[in-house]
Parts: C-alpha cells; sequence; structure tokens
C-alpha cells in the first residue's frame, strides 16, 4: 500500500527547491542501498533519525528501520543544532525491497520542509558500546585506521 507522505531527513537545508538524486552509500554494499536517486521513509522517525547520523561530527553509524531507536552512533555525536524533515508525494516514489525504503530516480520536490533542532529527538540514535563498535567493524570490512 502507498502511504499518504513520504519523509526525508537532511543535516543540511536544500540549496534551491529540488532534493537531487544522489549515488547511494551502503558499507556491505547491498543493491537496493546503491542508485543513484532520492531515497525516502514512510517513518518520520526514520527520516528524522537519517538526518541525525549525517549532522558534523557522526564519523560512522548505522540505521535499521525496525530498530527503536532506530539509528545507532558507532563514532562521533552530533555537532550541529538543526535538522531538516521533508514531507514529500509518494508519486514518482517505488518501495525498494526493504520495507520502510522508497526510491526516486528523479529530483523531487518536497511538499513541505522542517527545521527541528537536534536535542529535541537525541532519543531516536543512540550510541554504540565498544562491542558492539568492534563487531560493526568486523562486519563492515572496516580497518582501525579509518575510525
Amino acid at each position: 500500500m502507498t502511504p499518504i507522505y513520504l519523509y526525508y531527513g537532511s543535516s543540511n537545508p536544500l540549496e534551491g527547491e529540488y532534493i537531487l538524486p544522489k549515488q547511494g552509500k551502503d558499507a556491505r554494499k547491498r543493491p537496493e542501498n546503491m542508485h543513484t536517486g532520492v531515497y525516502a521513509t514512510d517513518s518520520r522517525e526514520v527520516a528524522i533519525a537519517m538526518a541525525l547520523i549525517r549532522c558534523k561530527g557522526v564519523k560512522m553509524s548505522s540505521i535499521r528501520f525496525s530498530q527503536s531507536p532506530p539509528a545507532t552512533i558507532y563514532e562521533g555525536w552530533p555537532e550541529q543544532e538543526e535538522i531538516y524533515l521533508y514531507t514529500l508525494s509518494p508519486n514518482k516514489f517505488l518501495q525498494t525491497s526493504l520495507k520502510r525504503q522508497w526510491l526516486c530516480l528523479s529530483q523531487v520536490k518536497p511538499l513541505k520542509v522542517d527545521k527541528l533542532k537536534v536535542a529535541d529527538y537525541l532519543s531516536l540514535i543512540r550510541k554504540a558500546d565498544e562491542d558492539e563498535k568492534i563487531e560493526w567493524i568486523k562486519k563492515n570490512s572496516l580497518n582501525k585506521k579509518e575510525i
């Protein structure tokens, strides 16, 4: 079922009127996350968590749509005061193989933009403990020099 709205979180305001397609990034190189497009979610909270992990100061992080809180930070912490939440029409978006992830291959004009205070949404992220950090590094083929 197509949602009424989709959401896109960003640590920065748009330059212009449109969210532009970008090459997806995924440490594990999963195909559903490697397209050039605009990725969005049907979860407002997940979109906000995505913006938080893209903040200045966050160096390594992950997001899991079904996890609570949805984002884990392995290195760093958000160092900015505001993030942005964009509300989008689901038109032109296709659902990926991930349940809450949607993709549009062209630019998208937001229906609404909200500027949010980082401090109000810290409950959507958590800092990993040392064991989780080591396990995440092993799974994602990083070495200690990249930390």
